[in-house]
């Protein structure tokens, strides 16, 4: 594989599962030096070992990026270890279901924390950092085509990364300047955990004393028949995306690249007659 990150510093948010984790492996894959993260150290320590059980070169930090303080320990930590930031990957994020009118303070909270306000810190933290290296950097942020559609009982999901995508073009205009390019990366539906957690079966079970609300259907078929591409997404696909993004070899910036197997081009369609 060629090193197209080769000697570069990556820091990715949330990589201890899911998509998060595929890209610190890919990334460090691709020759660059991996700051995992989780809110677990241990969790952290567990993907950076096992990258570099792979070869690689990778340092676990335990931060809750919906800190501020924590985001910008995250960055410090990765200046300290590798010197530099050349990739900062926000992709950590959680997921709440429950309809509007019963939905707790809490609920919302929590993920606009981690999902808006947990990139922002990160993007802040790193962009600071890019500029004051002189020589450029990327910023990319884990969306999802839930920022461009309404879909029940997922309104701080999609509230939250509705704002990304904005966030994403503001961060853009700014950090232009210091040849800090800024873009978003926005999956469809993804194999992963978070997956399995967001979806309807999963909400029904988790939350049996909530009175069920009128709802679409969210099994595998569900989501293949509203799928052009009829299947799933593959992390492997996501990072993939993430090291076009990261490369540099592009002229991209303040973009939302939907990778979604033609979803959101479908609309809310279905392909059975």
């Amino acid at each position: 594989m060629s090193e197209r990150l080769a000697s570069q510093t990556a820091i990715v948010t949330g990589s201890s599962s899911g998509i998060g984790e595929h890209i610190a492996h890919r990334f460090a894959a691709e020759g660059a030096n991996v700051v995992t993260n989780s809110r677990s150290q241990d969790r952290a320590d567990e993907t950076a070992a096992a990258i570099r059980d792979e070869g690689g070169e990778a340092v676990g930090v335990g931060a809750d990026v919906s800190q501020k303080a924590d985001a910008q320990h995250l960055v410090e930590r990765a200046l300290e270890e590798y010197g530099r930031v050349d990739v900062m990957v926000n992709n950590a994020g959680i997921g709440r279901i429950a309809p509007v009118l019963e939905m707790t303070e809490e609920e919302w909270r929590s993920v606009i924390d981690v999902n808006l306000n947990g990139v922002f810190f990160g993007a802040q933290a790193a962009g600071q950092a890019m500029a004051e290296q002189g020589d450029g950097g990327h910023v990319i942020n884990v969306s999802s085509i839930f920022g461009s559609i309404g879909v029940q009982g997922r309104a701080p999901y999609n509230a939250s990364k509705g704002g990304v995508n904005n966030l994403t073009r503001c961060l853009a205009v700014e950090l232009a300047e210091y040849d800090v390019h800024v873009n978003a990366l926005a999956p469809g539906f993804i194999k992963t955990a978070l997956d399995e957690q967001t979806r309807e079966e999963k909400a029904e079970d988790a939350d049996e004393e909530r009175e069920p609300w009128p709802r679409y259907g969210y099994e595998d078929r569900d989501i293949r028949n509203r799928t052009p591409l009829d299947r799933f997404g593959t992390v492997e696909e996501m990072g993939n995306c993430a090291v076009f993004l990261a490369s540099g070899d592009h002229y991209m910036t303040g973009e939302v690249l939907h990778a979604d197997g033609g979803w959101l081009a479908f609309g809310w369609g279905s392909k059975e007659r």
